[in-house]
């Protein structure tokens, strides 16, 4: 099967790479944004027998929600067999339950939005707390790539002596994943958050004999609002340990988060490219090209309902 790669605007670098890590082809998408706000999305044709990867980020999702699915429905369309979204990032996934009444379930909204417009949507690492799956969430047909061994990788490669600190409970995956690839010690925090602004961290009691002369490297799915990061900055800072650096999958750090992780005493912030921001260091289209790959392994979902 022919396999085409389309990006998003903003997604195009993205796209390249992993044209290239699986020699398939691009061909263009263009977004023209009429004076009153509306979209035109324009795609080159797809063969009929061909596969369509859509590749957008969805870091500041409403924007980019409905020209993705004017393209993947217009693929459809045109005769594309199938239409994957790869999302480096996808968002909403954080609010997964109703905190309050009358709170929309944002992470069952998006799922289900996306599962009625693509036959299949390939990720890293979404923030699947209370959901044990993408199916779960309601993505029928989601597929999870991992960033630990890109992440593992650029450890070892640039840190000496590292130590994998997971901030909070919900950071154990990533963090003991990447400290079995690189063989060396974790340890786990415990985080209470108090409101958006306001976090308590309690380091292990181990931690201080792990990172006497080991570099700490804090390691988590996201930093957003920076305040965990911080808070775990400045424990190990009362322990008199070495400052660490903190290590995350996506990037999606707000306007003073940077400022208040250095400012904490952390010596550098490093990402991966899912969000493309300063401190994307860390390529994670090999993960993400094996796992488009792997869908050829798997059984072929239903056609799509826009395709008749």
């Amino acid at each position: 099967m022919k396999r085409l790669i389309y990006a998003l605007p903003g997604n195009e670098d993205f796209a390249d790479l992993l044209a290239l890590r699986g020699n398939w082809e691009r061909r263009p998408l263009m977004v023209h944004r009429f004076p009153d706000g509306e979209s035109l999305v324009t795609v080159a044709e797809p063969e009929p027998d061909a596969e369509a990867l859509l590749v957008c980020t969805l870091n500041h999702p409403d924007p980019k929600l409905l020209p993705l699915l004017m393209a993947a429905d217009t693929l459809h369309e045109l005769g594309a067999v199938r239409v994957i979204l790869v999302a480096p990032y996808l968002a909403y996934m954080r609010q997964d339950v109703r905190f309050h009444p009358g709170e929309a379930v944002s992470s069952r909204i998006l799922a289900g939005l996306l599962d009625a417009h693509f036959d299949t949507v390939i990720t890293i690492e979404p923030h699947l707390h209370r959901h044990a799956s993408l199916a779960e969430a309601g993505l029928r047909h989601g597929f999870v790539a991992s960033a630990a061994p890109a992440i593992a990788a650029w450890i070892s490669n640039h840190v000496r002596d590292p130590v994998i600190i997971g901030p909070d409970e919900e950071s154990r995956q990533w963090a003991t994943q990447i400290a079995h690839l690189i063989r060396v010690p974790v340890a786990i925090a415990s985080k209470q958050r108090n409101d958006d602004a306001h976090v308590t961290v309690r380091l292990p009691n181990e931690v201080g004999a792990l990172c006497k002369h080991r570099t700490p490297v804090l390691v988590d799915d996201i930093i957003s609002s920076g305040h965990t990061m911080t808070e775990c900055t400045h424990q190990l800072a009362r322990l008199g340990l070495h400052p660490p650096l903190c290590v995350a999958v996506h990037g999606l750090l707000g306007a003073t988060a940077r400022e208040r992780i250095l400012a904490a005493g952390a010596v550098r912030i490093v990402t991966t490219n899912s969000i493309d921001c300063p401190y994307a260091r860390i390529d994670i289209s090999g993960s993400l090209a094996e796992a488009i790959d792997a869908i050829d392994h798997r059984p072929h979902p239903a056609a799509h309902s826009s395709a008749a």
